[in-house]
């Protein structure tokens, strides 16, 4: 059986010593670390956060960049090539005008080689008729 003397009173404040010498030694350290990891984390999902809002933003002002340099890019090109088309046109125009100029130099050269060769035949035509006259019957004329 059970009997309450002195030392269960004993007992009961031995426990309450324990229990405040536990809680000041033991529990409020301890609850003051989880307090600081608890602050800690929500300090870290906070610049995570912010972290990936940043992200977020720089890599959708990368992208309009692109985006802006890509036109750019093909608008120069454009440039470049309407530039190239004009200038070949240029270029080959020039090249048939020359073309078409030297060609009448040349036909207007031939034409006057041929009109002092014909003049020169035709004075010499009696001369080659009476030599091949007098080849063909054997005898001069």
């Amino acid at each position: 059986m059970i009997t309450i003397d002195i030392t269960v009173i004993i007992q009961i404040i031995n426990i309450l010593i324990l229990i405040v010498v536990m809680n000041a030694v033991l529990y409020k350290p301890v609850r003051t670390v989880l307090a600081k990891r608890k602050e800690k984390l929500a300090e870290l999902g906070n610049a995570i956060e912010t972290f990936q809002k940043n992200a977020e933003l720089r890599k959708e002002e990368i992208s309009r960049k692109l985006n802006e340099a890509r036109v750019k890019a093909k608008e120069e090109i454009e440039k470049a090539k309407g530039a190239a088309q004009t200038s070949t046109a240029e270029s080959l125009a020039k090249v048939r005008q020359d073309a078409t100029e030297h060609k009448s130099a040349q036909i207007s050269e031939i034409h006057k080689q041929f009109t002092g060769a014909q003049q020169l035949l035709s004075g010499e035509v009696a001369s080659f008729a009476s030599d091949m006259a007098a080849k063909i019957l054997g005898r001069a004329i």
